[in-house]
């Protein structure tokens, strides 16, 4: 029996219920499609599935708004169908996460309709209201400065009560007021109906947002939301200084919104309500390890978001990502790395360079799956699913984005260039249907059926599960060997990580020892051969890929071909100062 959780071996994958599978044929994916494809996610070698959310929602936020949090969106199905997925995937091994949205709820969730009904409501301090301030002119001004991230002031006025009530994101999200005792018990009562359903843990949603000062302080930030947005638009992509001068602007912006101390305490309270439920865990979207606690006493598991932050994946910068984050991590806490999801470009198209994207993205699975931590897809992964950027206004159906177009136009860019910014910046490019066959609609949803995204033309051309699946040279294929390849491995689930040739360029280069395994893994991220010296790591027991290389393969001279990926178990036949430097 193993000494270490489901969730530190697992390999997560996350499902976006709009876009995974359609099972009832409305252009919608839905708990129908997704229980049809169970078999395939067992197939592939998945353990757990993060469900981005099916709750009630306007889907003013893509369902990041909702209505119920104990309810299952109709057009997703049914609780019944909700039950009937959880059951077909514990039958097959596969834990469930769902997407906990703490921070706030739709503005037509009967507790913020019942808030801003009148001053006195009992409902009224379940969010955050405050009254405005008189400018010089006898204007009526907002609480504060503050603005929030999707653009604009973050509060809306609300003439039937006369106050404002604050959100961190749309308007059409209020914040809920955690320092209320009543929302803290209606939340974890919500917490607790999944878990009694037999959900395995849940992801946090923008767990940082969920208190703000206070006292209501103006943030000190010399630049807008919208100034920073244009200025990340023209600066170069290689521009580090510039880049990380208006990342420090937006840390400012929000200094007073995001990241209090009390939201530690909060997460202490709701680990305590998870651990009620033996084998369920939390896992946060921050990139800050103090939600780990003291290791034990917060979140299971941080995203290392710093690893996807880059324009292309290089030893030098995995080697120092994973040396800041391993030896941040306090004692007993477990690393989480990703490279993708439903609101970052796809893997295919973010660290592709136009030539070798086939290649690169198969190092960018291995490097997951080798890494220690546990590794978290994103659907359409598998079988290289690229960008699809809307073609038009009428195919954006992020807020956001829309939102952002407006802004660009008030400044003056006119159409064409509004619509240039906001088609970079909508996350729409990255939530597109499935890609399950070369037919119409990529088989997301019947022929005569829009969907509710364009599909990307290339599944046609190969970009579809069902000629993968047939292909053994393809993409799937390879996902499925390695997913295999780490199932089988110890060392590559649980075991330590040590760097060797700290200096090389192109090679990456670690060992991953577990106590009774050690794997060495060599990823060689440029289109040149190397030959490099590791004898001194020990001698080749096993070569685990490429499969059908001899067992006793030279690590003295070993020749790692361009992109190539070499990953073997061996016997260590010398003392660490004797290690390869």
């Amino acid at each position: 029996m193993s000494d270490y959780a489901w969730w530190q071996e697992a390999v997560f994958y996350q499902i976006y219920p709009r876009s995974f599978a359609d099972g009832n044929g409305d252009g919608i994916g839905d708990f129908e499609g997704m229980i049809g494809a169970l078999d395939y996610l067992q197939d592939l070698g998945i353990d757990a599935v993060w469900l981005s959310p099916h709750y009630p929602s306007p889907q003013v936020d893509c369902g990041y708004d909702v209505s119920d949090y104990t309810g299952v969106a109709p057009e997703y199905g049914t609780l019944g169908d909700f039950k009937a997925f959880l059951a077909g995937a514990h039958a097959r091994g596969i834990r469930v996460i769902l997407d906990m949205v703490l921070n706030h709820t739709s503005d037509q969730h009967p507790w913020f309709l019942a808030s801003r009904s009148s001053r006195d409501n009992p409902f009224r301090n379940w969010y955050v209201w405050r009254d405005g301030r008189i400018g010089p002119h006898g204007e009526r001004l907002p609480p504060n400065n503050w603005e929030a991230a999707f653009t604009g002031s973050a509060w809306e006025y609300d003439p039937v009560t006369d106050q404002y009530y604050y959100h961190y994101f749309l308007k059409e999200q209020p914040d809920l007021n955690w320092r209320n005792p009543q929302v803290r018990q209606a939340m974890w009562d919500a917490v607790r109906f999944w878990l009694d359903l037999g959900v395995d843990g849940f992801r946090l949603d923008a767990v940082g947002t969920i208190f703000e000062d206070p006292d209501f302080r103006d943030h000190e930030s010399e630049m807008g939301l919208a100034e920073i947005w244009q200025a990340m638009a023209v600066a170069p992509p290689g521009d580090v200084v510039a880049r990380e001068a208006l990342q420090e602007c937006w840390r400012k912006l929000f200094a007073r919104q995001v990241d209090l101390p009390e939201v530690h305490d909060l997460m202490k309270e709701l680990r305590c309500v998870v651990d009620e439920y033996p084998d369920c865990m939390l896992v946060g979207e921050s990139d800050d390890i103090a939600f780990y606690g003291n290791g034990s006493d917060e979140l299971h598991l941080v995203f290392n978001f710093p690893l996807m932050r880059t324009e292309r994946l290089t030893p030098p910068f995995v080697r120092a990502n994973q040396a800041e984050r391993l030896g941040a991590l306090p004692p007993g806490a477990w690393p989480c790395n990703t490279l993708g999801n439903h609101d970052s470009p796809r893997v295919w198209s973010h660290f592709g360079d136009g030539v070798h994207d086939r290649e690169l993205a198969q190092l960018s699975l291995a490097l997951i799956l080798t890494l220690k931590g546990t590794p978290f897809l994103y659907y359409g992964e598998e079988i290289g699913m690229e960008n699809r950027p809307p073609d038009d206004l009428s195919q954006f159906r992020d807020t956001l984005a829309l939102r952002i177009y407006d802004l660009a136009v008030e400044r003056g860019l006119g159409d064409a260039g509004a619509f240039h910014i906001a088609r970079q910046m909508t996350r729409d490019s990255y939530r597109t249907p499935m890609q399950w066959r070369n037919a119409p609609n990529a088989g997301f949803c019947p022929a005569e059926i829009a969907p509710w995204l364009p599909v990307h033309s290339n599944y046609a051309r190969g970009v579809n599960v069902e000629d993968q699946m047939g292909d053994a040279g393809s993409l799937w294929r390879f996902y499925q060997e390695m997913l295999r390849l780490r199932k089988q491995c110890r060392a590559l689930r649980t075991g330590e990580y040590e760097p060797l040739l700290p200096d090389h360029e192109d090679c990456l280069v670690f060992l991953r020892t577990a106590p009774s395994e050690q794997c060495l893994v060599v990823l060689n991220f440029s289109d040149q051969t190397h030959v490099l010296q590791l004898d001194s790591v020990g001698t080749v027991q096993r070569v685990l890929y490429p499969s059908g290389l001899h067992t006793s393969h030279d690590l003295g001279a070993l020749e790692v071909a361009p992109f190539g990926i070499y990953i073997a178990q061996v016997a260590r036949n010398c003392s660490d100062e004797e290690r390869p430097k």
